[in-house]
C-alpha cells in the first residue's frame, strides 16, 4: 500500500478559508442585552444603597447646637449668611447651613424654617 502526501501538490491541498466573524441585527441586540443588563443591575444598586448616608445622619449636629431662623420673601442662602454672620465669609456659613438642613439645592422658600449652627449668632 502506497501513501499520497496532499501536503506536497498545491491544488490538492484542502485550504481553509479565513472567516470574519459577522452579526447579523438580532446578534448585535443580544450582545447589547448581555452588557445592557450586568450594567442597569450595578446602577440600581448603587441607586437603591445611596440613600442610607441621609437616613443614617452621621453628619448631623447634635441635637440643641442650632437655632433656627424664619426665611422671610426676597431673601437667599447668601443673605441669611450675611445676616447671622457677618464677620465671616458667606460661602462657608451657606455650606453649613446646606449640611445641617440636608437641602438638595440653595432654593429656599419664604416661611421655611431652617436651621442656623449655634456659632452663628442668628442677628434677625
Amino acid at each position: 500500500m502506497t501513501t499520497i502526501d496532499m501536503s506536497a501538490h498545491p491544488a490538492l491541498a484542502t485550504r481553509v478559508p479565513a472567516t470574519r466573524l459577522r452579526l447579523t441585527t438580532r446578534g448585535r441586540r443580544v450582545v447589547a442585552m448581555l452588557v445592557s443588563v450586568p450594567a442597569a443591575i450595578a446602577l440600581s444598586v448603587v441607586i437603591l444603597s445611596s440613600g442610607g448616608a441621609l437616613a443614617s445622619n452621621e453628619n448631623g449636629a447634635p441635637a440643641g447646637t442650632f437655632s433656627h431662623v424664619t426665611v422671610m420673601p426676597g431673601d437667599t442662602l447668601w443673605s441669611i449668611a450675611q445676616d447671622v454672620a457677618p464677620g465671616v465669609d458667606p460661602r462657608d456659613v451657606v455650606d453649613e447651613i446646606v449640611r445641617l438642613n440636608a437641602l438638595p439645592s440653595g432654593a429656599i422658600e419664604a416661611g421655611e424654617s431652617i436651621a442656623i449652627p449655634q456659632q452663628y449668632a442668628p442677628a434677625r
